[in-house]
């Protein structure tokens, strides 16, 4: 039976991890042109639309980093796109007072909401009533199906905190975001806005005309 994501970051984001056995799983995928492994501490799920893992060399397959080995997510792309390797974050979600933010479709050619387009669904493009301010969010339905965040910011830590909270202030229920571990910045924003660190995630891609960038 195949797992479904949502319910381990959901418990992720609650303090319940999966058993560190050193397991994979398979899971539900969550877009049509997106895969994924996902690791937690000793234990990974991979969001394939296939059975092509019974092909994958299942030496260097397991819950202790072999998911991640770059063999395996090579052979699961199978020439396709492959993303960079994420730190996953989640929040608890826990929507409050308005946060200030508002549709800015005018930042919608920005590269960061080209990105979110091609793969994750419902992307809706905000940034801050000032007209002049080029700072955004992209609040879509990504990684497991649920909220996810990306932010670009012209500022420090400080800038892209504010602009985190002012994003999570509508939300309800658990938010997900993918942060390059050498984006120290950006980590920090996120830690600092309640953010906590769950695991990594790596997303691929096997479909023509679907390539995506690297998210950073």
């Amino acid at each position: 039976m195949l797992v479904d994501l949502a319910d381990v970051l959901r418990d992720a984001a609650a303090g319940r991890f999966p058993a560190v056995d050193g397991g994979w799983e398979r899971a539900r995928t969550w877009h049509p042109h997106v895969e994924a492994v996902v690791a937690f501490t000793g234990h990974a799920y991979l969001a394939v639309r296939d059975d092509l893992v019974t092909q994958l060399p299942v030496d260097r397959l397991d819950g202790f980093g072999g998911a991640h080995d770059p063999r395996v997510v090579a052979a699961l792309a199978r020439g396709g796109w492959i993303d960079s390797l994420d730190a996953l974050l989640v929040h608890p979600g826990q929507a409050r007072a308005r946060g200030g933010l508002v549709e800015r479709p005018d930042l919608g050619h920005h590269p960061r909401a080209q990105l979110a387009r091609r793969m994750r669904r419902d992307v809706r493009v905000l940034g801050r009533a000032d007209p002049r301010s080029t700072d955004l969010v992209t609040m879509s339905t990504g990684i497991a199906g649920l909220t996810e965040l990306g932010v670009e910011t012209g500022g420090g830590t400080r800038s892209g905190r504010s602009l985190i909270e002012a994003a999570l202030a509508s939300v309800n229920g658990p938010v997900v975001a993918a942060v390059a571990p050498g984006n120290a910045r950006a980590l920090r924003a996120f830690l600092a806005t309640g953010f906590v660190p769950v695991g990594s995630v790596q997303l691929f891609g096997r479909d023509e005309g679907s390539g995506a960038p690297a998210d950073g």
